[in-house]
């Protein structure tokens, strides 16, 4: 490996793991912001990460005005990225708001196997035997986190996390085809960040609880970190391949765990923890599989 790609690959992970420990400060901020309706928590969210993406892309805008076109026949894929991506948040804020932050968050990174699942469906890209193996694996292991039960109260936020999780894994999904029209990145995170403060609008309106300066600020603070995850995930598949950095998302359990406990002392139970060995499990052994296989 050349100076240069192993330079790029170390920069790759330490952007990821900043990007994990971003999006678990932002799991954090939300929930220490207390009883505020969820779409409320995400408006915040996603008006502050629309506003910091927007600067960026209009300052390189000014450089370069491709940045800021839409490229021909890109725009479909736009919106179903906006759309599944806003899937993916309201379900993870609710999830954060009603579970540990530790289980919303795992639940969260089941996203990589509903892409692959998204990317067969609408993609028609063949998953292959071991992309089928993990999938039902990585899908038994949420169930120990989800914990299926007749008490519907206690299973609703996980499955609704869950849902997060296969919106979340259907926008990655699009934001791969959207690299083939070799649109700006600023620019897919600043559309479907307007894209979900739009849709959360009217439930902002309706549902609005009134908040106290503490509040506004760790919703600013959620919304920040957010930005720092959202750009730091840009910029490390910018910079090295997802076979070789993907796994280092799932650093983001740990921090979220750690803040957790320290937090807000939670600790997961024996289940959700089972779940995670499973999750995380074979999410190494798929990683291992992709990088032995190109070699």
């Amino acid at each position: 490996m050349s100076i240069m790609k192993t330079e790029n690959l170390k920069r790759g992970i330490a952007l990821i793991i900043l990007s994990s420990f971003g999006f678990a400060l932002m799991g954090m901020f939300v929930r220490a912001a207390g009883e505020i309706p969820f779409m409320q928590k995400t408006l915040f969210r996603n008006m502050t990460a629309f506003f910091i993406a927007m600067s960026i892309l209009l300052h390189t805008g000014k450089k370069d005005r491709n940045a800021i076109k839409i490229p021909k026949g890109s725009l479909k894929y736009l919106i179903l990225r906006s759309m599944a991506g806003s899937i993916g948040i309201f379900g993870n804020f609710y999830a954060i708001d009603h579970l540990n932050i530790s289980d919303a968050a795992m639940l969260n990174k089941m996203s990589p196997f509903f892409s692959l699942l998204a990317s067969f469906i609408f993609l028609s890209e063949k998953p292959s035997a071991c992309s089928i193996i993990s999938l039902i694996t990585a899908f038994t292991g949420a169930l120990f986190i989800i914990k299926p039960s007749f008490e519907f109260t206690q299973t609703l936020p996980a499955l609704i996390g869950f849902a997060g999780g296969a919106g979340a894994g259907l926008a990655y999904a699009f934001v791969r085809k959207l690299h083939a029209y070799k649109i700006n990145g600023f620019l897919i995170i600043t559309f479907f960040s307007g894209f979900s403060s739009i849709l959360a609008l009217p439930f902002f309106f309706l549902c609005y609880t009134p908040m106290t300066a503490k509040q506004v600020l760790l919703l600013c603070c959620a919304g920040v970190s957010a930005a720092i995850g959202q750009f730091g995930i840009t910029g490390a598949y910018f910079n090295a391949p997802s076979s070789k950095i993907s796994i280092y998302e799932y650093s983001q359990i740990i921090f979220s765990a750690m803040l957790g406990f320290f937090i807000f002392g939670q600790i997961p139970d024996i289940l959700s923890i089972t779940g995670y060995i499973i999750i995380i499990t074979t999410a190494i052994a798929v990683f291992i599989y992709n990088t032995l296989k190109k070699n």
